[in-house]
């Protein structure tokens, strides 16, 4: 077998790691060499090897204190809840992971909680423990007539390792469990799901046909599905960078939707702070909708009253289930994700100053720091391929594909608009 290197690179920009597997025994695995008081590995080689001659330090003098009988002091157990909950806490008070974050987090330790006990001593759990909690996990209904796929699985094991990690780094474990499982399980390998231009051309056509029903439960329906989908599909931005907009991030004077932090949400890497083309569709669909919205006052562009207040959207998942079986699709079948895919594989298609725009200006713009993940895994081939300027979905260029489909989208809209005029009428 081929020597381990003991520092590796990966990423774009290339980026350090170290291999530490060989000191599994008391708790090492292949780590990032992240310099102090930053949050990525460095890029440096230099640092790189101070960093793994540090590290490659504290891991020998450990195991040398364990082969002498020395022991960390620590108490006599250390209880999964408690621990889970001190875990949680710590994150919030260091601002290190927002609420959402920690909420998805809190429901996998509590799932964590619910299999090993509250009293568990995470000290006692092994690999074949951690491994029976695997499949136990799989077998848990994901609330969709369905069981929990294994990249879920993967989510409850990283969450239940970054709490033995935090654990280790305050010296209150040794060893951790999940570390020394090399083959955890992980996402089926598969194509991403997404839309091509004409199918995309659809269901904006049918978010822009579509009209909220009343209010239920007292809650008001979104009234933003057409901007909404749009902003999705032609920014390519994540679904929580869309959803956290501010009016203020469109500029109609500059052209550009802007993507930064602010009090809603963070952005997930340090490129991901960025500013993408506002297409001509796109202006037009958000230049009458951003005036309205400014009128109404408030900060968001996609804002949520739930609490009352003006909060960010979280879930929107009924709204694309209803646009989207009015144009065919079956419930679940289109989600937020999908529109990166569709935004980059359109990117793709068009023209920069007449020549095919270049790779890496598509990955800055869905903010990538290289051009790695774009060809991995946003970059699509679709069946139908046009050259243009812009970025754009129009049903008008895809009219012989769609037509059949454009006739019973507005049949069945049609039906449902005098359906809603008969129903005020009455009232």
């Amino acid at each position: 077998m081929p020597k381990r290197t003991p520092i590796y690179w990966r990423g774009e920009p290339p980026r350090a790691y170290g291999n530490f597997r060989s000191f599994e025994d008391v708790g090492g695995r292949q780590e990032p060499l992240i310099p102090e008081g930053e949050r990525l590995a460095t890029t440096d080689v230099e640092v790189a090897q101070a960093l793994y001659a540090k590290r490659l330090t504290f891991y020998l003098e450990r195991r040398k204190g364990r082969q002498a009988g020395a022991v960390f002091n620590v108490p006599a157990a250390v209880p999964l809840g408690a621990a889970a909950r001190d875990h949680l806490i710590g994150k919030k008070q260091r601002a290190e992971a927002t609420d959402q974050w920690l909420e998805e987090v809190e429901a996998y330790l509590r799932r964590a909680t619910q299999h090993f006990g509250a009293d568990r001593d995470l000290r006692s759990v092994r690999v074949a423990e951690m491994k029976a909690y695997a499949a136990w996990l799989r077998t848990l209904p994901n609330g969709r007539g369905g069981v929990m796929s294994w990249a879920n699985v993967r989510h409850h094991l990283n969450a239940l390792s970054n709490l033995y990690a935090g654990l280790i780094e305050a010296e209150r474990l040794e060893v951790n469990p999940l570390s020394m499982w090399r083959r955890k399980p992980r996402a089926e390998s598969h194509e991403a799901r997404w839309l091509e231009a004409h199918e995309c051309a659809l269901l904006l056509e049918a978010a822009r046909l579509y009209r909220p029903d009343q209010p239920m439960g007292g809650r008001r329906p979104m009234p933003f599905a057409y901007p909404l989908i749009a902003a999705l599909a032609l920014t390519g931005g994540r679904v929580s960078e869309v959803l956290g907009l501010e009016l203020d991030d469109v500029s109609f004077e500059r052209k550009t939707v802007t993507f930064r932090p602010n009090q809603w949400r963070r952005l997930k890497t340090a490129t991901s702070l960025r500013s993408v083309p506002l297409w001509p569709q796109l202006v037009k669909v958000l230049a009458p909708y951003v005036a309205s919205r400014r009128k109404e006052g408030g900060r968001l562009l996609f804002p949520s009253y739930r609490t009352g207040n003006e909060t960010m959207v979280t879930d929107f998942r009924k709204l694309l289930d209803a646009v989207a079986m009015t144009a065919g699709w079956k419930a679940g079948e289109i989600r937020g994700k999908m529109f990166r895919h569709t935004y980059c594989a359109a990117r793709l298609q068009t023209l920069d100053n007449g020549a095919a725009v270049s790779v890496f200006t598509v990955a800055r713009e869905l903010g990538h720091g290289g051009d790695t993940m774009v060809k991995a895994v946003y970059g699509h081939l679709g069946d139908v391929r046009q050259r243009s300027a812009a970025v754009e979905y129009r049903v008008q260029k895809h009219a012989a594909i769609l037509r059949p489909r454009l006739e019973a989208l507005r049949a069945k809209v049609g039906c449902a608009n005098l359906a809603r005029k008969d129903a005020a009428a009455v009232a």
